[in-house]
């Protein structure tokens, strides 16, 4: 690093941090340094790649209430129609968009998907989120669906009040539908049960919704044109994705950052973070060989989880407030990818999808009986991510784990073995269908809302001391955070370093009304 040039160091090459990185070279004299413990580029959004086939970690659907967010992405990436669905004709057609470029001639495009999500329960499919139509009954059964009616009526007469996050799904959906619907996945998710979860995890993730809410999406549908920016995230019908998942964006991101000057070391951990008279001086950059160096800069944008931030700081942190961090609970993640000759659960629908199979981008799967909690049907997030998408069928299954724990330390092919177990058992799969296989861990993929963070404000107040730091990202702020909250948090940061805005605006992303959103 040269001393006539100003530097900036970003601890962690995801959303946020590439954001605040290109930001800072689009619209200030500092130089970011991105340090990024892995050898990925996109956190939790990367892509990951098995023998030709790629898999998007978690799902990431690619649309925001922000017009600054979308604009950024359009800029990154082309926008084309294909495929877009025909529901005249109930088929798919390849319309590009004016001037748009053809996906099977370029790479760096966007392609406009159906969103189509819903709930496994029962050995059947339900809506999501859960809706009252002709198909929901049927599924339910007449005694359950009354149950429900009932319930729903009984809880928007007598409200709740929201002490945690078991009352605000009642408050919107009743005790019925609660329990068949939400308390199961949710405990799956989290380990523990959601009365013991603050609420705030649901104004953060679903804000609005009830189940008036979704039934009156259904009825106003034909009555809507257009805009979208009014409607709930979870029930809006369409998004954009890369054609080779949410790592190629996040990686074209990373090559404009290198390419207007910055910098991006790979494979290398903070270790220690330098302080002195509230600021932060430097960070001590450890490489996968063990080498040590210390990095010096102006500015710090952190995107690591506050536990490892606070416990790296190298000067005696408040007693309270090193307590609180460390014991700041999070949720690790694992998911199996598997390569599949077909699935036995049948296209009922009415949308045609390549091979048929059903249209899914991924299913929730609400049964009692297996620790799985979702399944990522590929082949249609986009045909390009699948090396024979005529073929087979690339499925992702997703579980919710915690570090050390019994699923995360089985070896990988007693793991896999388990999965398809459980596959098998819901009558999803057939074990001879199955011709390829992997599995990948990701530690602290999901902050979570109960234990000590109910008194992270302490934690966040404490961190604000240090002028020159500015907590960014899912993990920065220990806030479950979308992609386009993250890109958010990392602007308003940027803002903050040019005199425009202040720290307060960096937290309140992903709190104000505008930010909420649902994945």
């Amino acid at each position: 690093m040269s001393n006539n040039e100003k530097y900036a160091v970003i601890i962690g090459a995801g959303p946020a941090g590439l954001t605040a990185a290109y930001k800072l070279l689009k619209e200030t004299d500092y130089i970011p340094v991105i340090i990024e413990e892995s050898d990925n580029i996109g956190g939790i959004s990367r892509t990951a790649v098995h023998n030709n086939n790629r898999m998007d970690i978690g799902g990431h659907r690619f649309f925001s209430k922000s017009d600054e967010i979308m604009n950024f992405w359009m800029v990154l990436m082309p926008l084309q129609g294909q495929p877009a669905y025909d529901d005249k004709k109930l088929g798919v057609e390849k319309k590009l968009a004016e001037g748009g470029p053809d996906p099977e001639k370029e790479d760096r495009v966007f392609l406009i998907r159906r969103r189509v999500s819903r709930i496994f329960y029962l050995r059947k499919f339900f809506d999501y989120p859960i809706s009252i139509k002709p198909e929901t009954i049927k599924a339910m059964g007449f005694a359950r669906t009354m149950k429900a009616g009932f319930g729903y009526v009984r809880a928007a007469i007598f409200k709740l009040k929201e002490n945690s996050l078991e009352d605000f799904y009642i408050n919107r959906f009743g005790v019925p539908l609660y329990k068949m619907f939400f308390k199961d996945y949710t405990e799956k998710v989290w380990g523990i049960s959601p009365s013991k979860i603050s609420a705030d995890w649901g104004a953060q993730r679903v804000k609005g919704l009830s189940l008036m809410k979704a039934v009156w999406a259904i009825i106003s549908k034909p009555f809507k044109k257009g805009n979208s920016k009014n409607v709930e995230t979870s029930l809006i019908e369409e998004y954009y994705y890369p054609k080779k998942g949410p790592g190629q964006l996040w990686e074209t991101l990373a090559g404009e950052v290198e390419e207007l000057g910055g910098k991006i070391i790979i494979n290398t951990k903070v270790v220690e973070v330098k302080c002195e008279n509230n600021k932060i001086t430097g960070v001590v950059a450890e490489n996968k060989d063990g080498v040590k160096a210390t990095l010096s800069a102006e500015i710090f944008f952190s995107t690591m989880p506050v536990k490892d931030l606070v416990a790296a700081i190298n000067m005696p942190v408040p007693k309270d407030v090193a307590e609180i961090a460390s014991k700041l609970p999070y949720r690790d993640f694992i998911t199996v990818g598997l390569l599949v000759d077909k699935l036995l659960i049948e296209n009922k629908t009415k949308m045609k999808t390549l091979g048929n199979i059903v249209p899914d981008c991924w299913i929730y799967v609400q049964e009692r009986d297996v620790k799985l909690g979702r399944i990522q049907i590929f082949n249609n997030w986009s045909p390009y991510m699948v090396d024979k998408v005529d073929d087979k069928v690339w499925i992702g299954l997703e579980y919710f784990c915690n570090e050390g724990d019994d699923l995360w330390d089985m070896t990988d092919e007693d793991f896999i073995n388990f999965a398809i177990d459980e596959l098998v058992k819901i009558n999803i799969i057939n074990r001879s269908d199955v011709s390829d296989s992997v599995r990948i861990r990701v530690k602290k993929a999901y902050p979570a809302y109960f234990g000590t963070y109910k008194q992270f404000d302490k934690v966040k107040d404490y961190l604000d001391t240090f002028d020159n730091l500015y907590c960014i990202g899912r993990n920065g702020q220990h806030r479950y955070n979308n992609m386009d909250h993250s890109m958010l948090s990392a602007m308003e940061a940027v803002k903050a370093v040019k005199g425009e805005s202040d720290k307060n605006a960096v937290w309140n992303v992903n709190t104000e009304g505008e930010y909420h959103e649902k994945k």
